[in-house]
């Protein structure tokens, strides 16, 4: 397995360990509402149904979020190389190591610290394109791609 493949193994990981917590999160709030749906203590009864509501439609934006983020992993293809840095590539910088898909942060692979970025994002979308040895400098630090999976 190569080393592009253990990193996307790795966020693919993370992204279901993620979704599976705010599932579970979404169900107990579930069946906290239900049971608190169940008692009749007036005011305070409300105020507690209302902010497990709350916290249901939070917790719901999150997962989405999250979901999207996997759909935009499971668009990627660790087997591709690319001479240029596009959606999916793992770039070697001057300052580590980049993963261009979403916005998942720092992972560590290998004792490599890897994070991973969203192509929208400003570093990200100025690294779109580029080849190795290509310089770009973003908020005041200079990046120097060094290798291009």
């Amino acid at each position: 397995m190569t080393f592009k493949q253990q990193v996307y193994q790795q966020f693919q990981l993370l992204v279901t360990e993620k979704i599976t917590l705010k599932q579970q999160t979404l169900a107990d709030l579930r069946n906290s509402a239900a049971n608190e749906t169940k008692s009749t203590a007036g005011d305070k009864h409300e105020t507690a149904l209302a902010m497990l509501q709350i916290e249901q439609a939070n917790t719901g934006r999150q997962l989405d979020e999250i979901l999207l983020q996997k759909n935009a992993l499971d668009k990627i293809d660790p087997l591709n190389a690319a001479e240029q840095v596009a959606l999916g590539s793992l770039v070697e910088t001057s300052n580590g190591y980049l993963f261009v898909s979403a916005a998942l942060g720092k992972l560590v692979v290998n004792d490599l610290p890897i994070i991973a970025l969203s192509p929208q994002s400003p570093l990200g979308s100025k690294l779109l394109g580029l080849q190795k040895k290509d310089e770009i400098e973003v908020n005041g630090r200079v990046y120097t791609i060094e290798e291009i999976w």
